[in-house]
């Protein structure tokens, strides 16, 4: 079992940055890919990025390409999520996710089992 707990997110004006940090529990929390996904209202969970166990692979999803930076550092079980650049459309509910079963789809929201309760990314135009 790995629970998930996001923090980090706010309100920021276009151009500003933020960094979201997930703090994991649980033994095989360094075994897992992990990943950031978000939802505006109305419309679909979509991926962000995603990283390796050892951190050594990233995946970017194509709107956040070249602003985003996905990292974790396993001593603390965390992972995080740099943004910089922020635009409006770039609001949303912010998600960090494992995926325990190493999915080769891995932006499809289905293939991660743990979520965390998310946070909410504010950017004013």
């Amino acid at each position: 079992q790995v629970q998930l707990v996001e923090s980090g997110g706010g309100l920021v004006q276009a151009g500003g940055s933020l960094r979201l940090s997930c703090a994991a529990s649980g033994r095989t929390f360094n075994t897992y890919p992990m990943g950031w996904f978000r939802q505006a209202p109305g419309k679909e969970r979509e991926f962000v990025a995603r990283i390796s166990s050892s951190g050594g692979v990233t995946y970017y999803g194509d709107s956040v390409k070249g602003r985003f930076t996905i990292s974790r550092d396993n001593a603390k079980k965390t992972v995080y999520l740099q943004m910089n650049s922020l635009k409006p459309e770039d609001t949303a509910v912010y998600y960090c996710t494992a995926d325990p079963h190493y999915n080769d789809n891995y932006r499809a929201a289905e293939g991660y089992v743990y979520w965390g309760q998310g946070t909410q990314v504010t950017v004013s135009s």
